[in-house]
């Protein structure tokens, strides 16, 4: 589709919530007032452009927001924008407040209904990729991706005190849906003796012999880092299994959960956040649309949303060497 004038752009954050996401938000709104731009907060993502919750911005609604977790926009996942009937009300209510384009922050599904919405309505929009999970092609990092890494090994080093203080083999789930970057950085970050993710599967045997040999390396504690989403199962179905074979272990399941989707958002994760925000604009007054922005070795990068919602983001094989060599 040919380019546009555009004049009012609509921001909304989608799915999970991711910390960064408040920063995202400030960078588009401060670079759609640096050209000139109206900018509206659209709270509850989807939902909210269905039910006409659009908001106005202005310089006091990103005040104070940089360095809060979350998304004050708020999230929601919205089944009636999965219908023609739920879009053709979301097109109307943006046309209502003028709106050209739009900046959506999430992940797949955020992005999918940001493509599908551009060649239903032919609205302008730019992705960017809010999620803990880091499972988007076109982008080295996502928005929230560092702090919940740093997140989970805070979380573990405490955990590990109290492994070291009683000789026990903790199994611990981390987030990452079916994704195992999270697990991986927090392996290596926490020095676990094993890192399970859906990408690879570890054989129980194997585990067992990591295991074995660590004991008579006389280790003190153990920590196996397990991704959810695996085909082998979360942490405590595998924790039981290595339980059934090796009785006399002391083990315990952690399951970190949403803790790692909270909390301030890194020094990274805002610099990202607010590199992406600008760029996102830029973009759309650049006829960029149906795009994602990203940052492939530290560069900014536009990729069709179509190629980052399908393509298979890979593991980096040269992480898991290192994990390995590692743990051992």
């Amino acid at each position: 589709m040919e380019s546009k004038t555009i004049k009012k752009i609509g921001v909304l954050t989608s799915g999970g919530d991711a910390p960064g996401m408040n920063a995202a938000i400030r960078a588009v709104v401060r670079a759609g007032f640096y050209y000139n731009l109206e900018v509206y907060g659209i709270y509850r993502g989807y939902e909210g452009m269905i039910n006409d919750d659009i908001r106005k911005m202005d310089s006091r609604s990103i005040a104070h927001v940089l360095e809060r977790g979350g998304t004050f926009l708020k999230s929601a996942r919205s089944q009636e924008f999965r219908t023609p009937e739920g879009r053709k009300k979301a097109y109307d209510n943006l046309r209502k407040h003028g709106i050209d384009a739009l900046v959506v922050i999430g992940g797949d599904g955020s992005l999918t209904g940001a493509h599908l919405f551009y060649k239903e309505y032919g609205i302008p929009a730019v992705g960017l990729p809010g999620t803990i999970d880091n499972d988007l092609f076109g982008t080295d990092l996502t928005i929230g991706f560092d702090t919940a890494c740093n997140t989970a090994i805070e979380a573990i080093d405490k955990i590990r005190d109290t492994a070291t203080s009683h000789d026990r083999l903790f199994f611990i789930e981390v987030m990452g849906r079916d994704a195992g970057f999270i697990a991986i950085n927090a392996g290596i970050g926490s020095a676990a003796a094993a890192i399970l993710i859906p990408e690879k599967k570890m054989p129980v045997e194997s585990l067992i012999e990591r295991l074995k040999s660590r004991e008579k390396a006389k280790k003190e504690s153990n920590i196996v880092i397990v991704a959810e989403g695996g085909k082998s199962g979360g942490a405590a179905e595998i924790a039981e299994k290595v339980q059934k074979i090796l009785p006399t272990y002391d083990i315990k399941v952690t399951i970190l959960g949403h803790l790692q989707r909270g909390g301030a958002p890194s020094a990274f994760d805002r610099t990202l956040a607010s590199k992406l925000g600008v760029s996102a604009v830029e973009g759309l007054l650049q006829g960029k649309y149906d795009v994602m922005v990203g940052v492939i070795n530290n560069k900014v990068v536009f990729t069709p949303i179509k190629r980052a919602i399908v393509d298979d983001k890979k593991v980096d094989e040269e992480e898991l060497r290192i994990a390995a060599i590692l743990s051992t």
